[in-house]
Order: structure tokens, then sequence, then C-alpha cells
């Protein structure tokens, strides 16, 4: 199913940056030159996490004020601000509704957002509300329960939920139609069980699904590569599946993926950053300049992948177009399981 594979196509497409292409330092020399002519650096710096602290929003946050620090970009350190609600609901219509022109701030979205504002989840703003600035990287879902579950392997789950799907308490960041939920509704949907009857717990995202996991309050996690090496090295926890098309590199890559187990689920995860609509176009390209930046730096993108994420430059024309491409397809999904019309 395309929509689960434009990521991490884009991925494997050498979308990661190649830092010897000269293709690519010419127009990252001239970016720079551009957006230090037109614009100073934003005076006050500041990256919104639509979310509570931990999880994969404050990750993407952290990663963006390390790295701006570690070039130097800034004069001014960037400050973290958390604001949950809605799965970034309310950051979006802060940022669409109020704080339109602030060149400073960036808002951080993932496939979720995405998702959300597929279904109209955002209120009276669509795609087209925003600036979408860069994204710095791709995860994947994945399906884990606590290191001491009765499941050992996917074919467990499966069987478990074939039996009664009422009986075993899962949870994800998100309501139902989240992207949370659609991975465990696309499982169910090849194990032969209607997404309806499962029994789904909806979190506002952070680490608070974990917590729960771990809490004993659900049985099985939806959550994301980038949000589990933690507890993964603790051994505290126990990932059935990876939502990949194939193994993924590195430390992750003795877990295996849904479709090598026979469910054929995939489930890329894109992170990265947008402005408000009135921004001027000096303060983004001033952006554009620092993204290039940082995306040209080895050490960045070693960061980056100590988190889980697996680098991805994309920004500007590129991005707007491969959001409004994804939010249509995920509309058309949605309508196939009965969450619009």
């Amino acid at each position: 199913m395309k929509i689960v594979q434009d990521a991490h196509s884009t991925y494997k497409n050498n979308k990661v940056i190649d830092m010897k292409c000269p293709a690519f330092l010419l127009a990252l020399s001239f970016s720079l030159v551009v957006a230090g002519a037109q614009a100073d650096e934003p005076r006050r710096p500041e990256c919104i996490a639509p979310s509570s602290p931990g999880g994969g929003f404050d990750i993407t946050c952290k990663l963006l004020q390390g790295g701006l620090n570690e070039q130097k970009l800034l004069n001014s350190p960037m400050r973290v601000t958390y604001m949950p609600g809605g799965l970034g609901a309310v950051a979006y219509n802060v940022i669409a509704g109020q704080k339109k022109a602030d060149p400073g701030l960036v808002t951080v979205f993932s496939s979720g957002s995405l998702m959300n504002l597929a279904q109209g989840k955002f209120g009276r703003f669509d795609e087209s509300a925003v600036k979408w600035l860069a994204a710095l990287g791709v995860d994947y879902g994945l399906v884990a329960v606590r290191a001491d579950s009765r499941f050992k392997t996917l074919d467990d789950l499966a069987v478990a939920l074939k039996q009664n799907p009422g009986a075993v308490p899962m949870g994800a960041g998100g309501t139902v139609g989240s992207h949370g939920w659609m991975r465990a509704a696309l499982l169910a949907r090849e194990i032969g069980v209607d997404a309806r009857a499962l029994r789904y717990v909806p979190f506002e995202g952070g680490a608070t699904h974990y917590t729960a996991l771990m809490g004993g309050h659900i049985e099985v996690v939806f959550g994301a590569t980038s949000e589990v090496a933690g507890q993964i090295e603790a051994g505290t926890l126990r990932v059935l599946a990876v939502l990949a098309d194939e193994r993924l590199p590195g430390k992750l890559n003795d877990i295996p993926t849904a479709k090598e187990q026979g469910y054929d689920v995939s489930w890329p995860v894109i992170r990265g950053f947008y402005m408000g609509p009135e921004v001027s176009d000096e303060a983004f390209a001033w952006w554009r300049g620092a993204f290039d930046r940082l995306f040209a730096s080895a050490k960045f993108s070693q960061q980056v992948e100590r988190r889980d994420l697996y680098p991805l430059a994309m920004a500007g024309g590129e991005l707007d177009a491969y959001v409004k491409r994804q939010v249509a397809e995920y509309r058309q999904l949605a309508k196939e399981f009965g969450l619009a019309e």
C-alpha cells in the first residue's frame, strides 16, 4: 500500500544527505548566502513539542535544539515548550490562528499529525494553513509488550486477538482514527479481526502509553522505534515486530518485521517542523539555511541515528508536496476504516 511506502522509499532512494555531492554543496552554499543576506537569526527561538515531555515530539525538538547549539547557529539558546492537546491540534491552531508570523517559532509534526489533519481533527485549519519547513528523520511503528508478557511473538498476539479481541487491552498515542490506532487497525485487518472490536485505550502522547504498559494497565503498545531504545536495552520491553518493509539497520536489526512474520503492515513515521503561515520569506529562508547546515553535518546525522531515527533531508517545496500527498492518502485510508465519508 503506497501510503506506508513513501517515507521508506524516500529514505532508500538517497534522500539521506550525501555530503560529498557537488550539487548539494552548491545548493547549500547558495541557500546559506541567501538566508544570511535576507534575515538575521531569530531573537527568541522556540520549539513547540505538541505533547507532554517524553516521546517522539520531545525527541524531535531536543534534536533540533542540540544541533543548533552544536553548529553555533544561535546566540540565544532555543527553548522547548510543551503544548499537549489533541496530538498536535492545540499547537496547530495556536500557530495557524494566533502566532502566524512569529519568526523564531517552529513546531514539531509527525505522520500522526498528518493523519489527524486528514480527518479534520485539527478544527477549521487544513494542511494548507501553515508553512511546512523541514523534516529531519523517519522512524517506524512497532508492536511492543512488557518483557514478562504472555505474548512472546506476534503470532501469540494474533491468536489471542482472534479468540477474543476485547480481552487484550492495548494502547497508543491518540484516539480512534489516530496513527497509533491505525497501526493496530491495520494489524487487526491482517489477522482477520474487526478493528472496532479491539479494546483500545487512547493516550495523549509523550511516554504515557509506555508508563501504562509498565504499570500493567494495558498489555500491548503500538509505538515507534525512536521511543523505546532505553527500555529495550534495560530489558523491560519486548518488541514483537517493527512495522517496516525490511529489517532496520543497526541495533534494531535483530527485531523481526511484521511482514516477515506474515502480516503485511508497514508504518513509517516522518518527523519534522512547520512555521506560521505569515512568517516572512526572509525568516523562513534563515531556517532553511540552518537546516541545510544541520543536514550537512556528520555529527548531527549521528545524533539523529542515536535516537533510532533515520536521516531524511526534505524541506520547503518538496516537503510541502509530500505533506499534501500524504494527507490525501490518509484520507483514503480513513474512509476504508469507516472514519470519514
